[in-house]
């Protein structure tokens, strides 16, 4: 893997009891809230070398089509990534869990022909500075393909997530931070969006300030030149 020198520490980020619950709910939401169909279209068509940022307990690892020559996946919980590599060794493709964080990703420029993130840049804690990181990382019309949070569309449920972003939401739940216009932020960074769609996470039942979320692709252009 080619690295690059950091000074984030190893273990940049640390919730043990927020790892352990979301690592149960997690394996649980990707049946009942029809999470294990959204991996499938995130990564689906894929191939050549991948990062993925915030990798978890390495769900979507099952869901990498065999085009895909190799995962650099980092994870910078350590509960968290412990569970990912367990996951690594039973994946279709080969997967490498290190640790790192998306702020200051340990990998050389223009080195990935995409990059994924799900369900991890509620909760980076510098958001443009992590997407300038992945669109460093990527190679010109390298893809970044996201499945994240969402800021909803109703002002209602926009005013709550708003509310319990600034109280006690991330304190619960690792950092997350559900009022992120998480597509206005990507584009901001400088990538080109393509296709992507709004969903409620579950679609039936209650619905949560989490529930929002959005699916989709961008790509970093082809003109653009890497820094770092």
């Amino acid at each position: 893997m080619p690295l690059r020198s950091t000074k984030v520490p190893r273990d940049a980020v640390h919730h043990p009891v927020f790892a352990r619950v979301y690592a149960k709910l997690s394996v649980a939401a990707e049946t009942s809230a029809g999470i294990a169909a959204y991996r499938q279209e995130l990564l689906s068509g894929l191939s050549g070398r991948v990062i993925e940022i915030g990798a978890g307990n390495g769900l979507n690892f099952a869901h990498y089509p065999s085009a895909v020559s190799e995962v650099v996946a980092l994870e910078p919980e350590r509960s968290l990534r412990h569970l990912a590599a367990q996951a690594a060794r039973s994946a279709d493709v080969p997967v490498d869990v290190v640790p790192g964080a998306a702020e200051a990703l340990p990998v050389k420029s223009e080195a990935f022909d995409a990059a994924v993130v799900s369900l991890v840049l509620c909760s980076v804690r510098d958001l443009p500075r992590a997407l300038a990181e992945i669109r460093r990382v990527l190679r010109p019309e390298g893809e970044l393909r996201f499945f994240e949070h969402g800021l909803a569309e109703t002002k209602g449920m926009a005013r709550v997530q708003r509310a319990l972003d600034r109280t006690v939401w991330p304190l619960l739940f690792g950092g997350c931070h559900t009022a992120r216009d998480t597509v206005a932020a990507i584009e901001g960074a400088g990538f080109q969006l393509g296709t992507f769609r709004r969903l409620r996470v579950p679609e039936s039942g209650l619905r949560l300030p989490s529930s929002p979320c959005v699916l989709g692709v961008a790509r970093r252009p082809f003109s653009e030149t890497a820094g770092g």
